[in-house]
């Protein structure tokens, strides 16, 4: 079952290097089912729903390790297997000498004109990736923004316009 977060709220969260989560504000905490107890020092990728594709986190970890922010719509499922879409804003957080020391997360709630695009190729990708792999999988992501003459970041930005 979907729930949907309001469109006023914003989910925050921070994890170390590892992805291990170190904050989650109120709404992070409401929107997973878990209590903060259970979400601290746990992987971020709890809240891994298994319909995300994989190529999309490999995008996401490519970039955040290169000291870049992303955004992505990301599928993620609540402890009592429920599920809600965010669009989310991932920074890595460096310190003063500009080493990165843990990422920080902000996300919103998706418009429903990027869901009714976003599901659908979700869903083709996650079944390239079971069938042929990752590799084939982000050459098909690939294949698609250059079909509309668009880098990931213009696409994933006009689709949350």
């Amino acid at each position: 079952m979907r729930i949907d977060m309001h469109p006023n709220e914003f989910i925050v969260s921070k994890t170390d290097l590892k992805g291990r989560i170190t904050y989650g504000n109120e709404t992070f905490i409401k929107m997973s089912g878990y209590q903060e107890r259970e979400l601290l020092n746990a992987p971020h990728n709890l809240l891994r729903h298994p319909d995300m594709p994989a190529v999309v986190f490999r995008l996401l970890w490519q970039r955040i390790q290169g000291k870049q922010g992303i955004h992505a719509f990301v599928k993620n499922r609540t402890k009592d297997a429920k599920y809600y879409w965010v669009f989310a804003n991932v920074t890595p957080s460096c310190d003063e000498a500009g080493n990165v020391v843990g990422y920080y997360s902000v996300r919103r709630r998706p418009s429903d004109k990027a869901l009714s695009i976003i599901e659908p190729l979700y869903r083709e990708l996650a079944q390239i990736e079971r069938r042929y792999g990752i590799n084939e999988a982000h050459a098909h992501l690939e294949k698609h923004l250059a079909a509309q003459g668009l880098d990931y970041d213009e696409f994933v930005i006009r689709l949350q316009k």
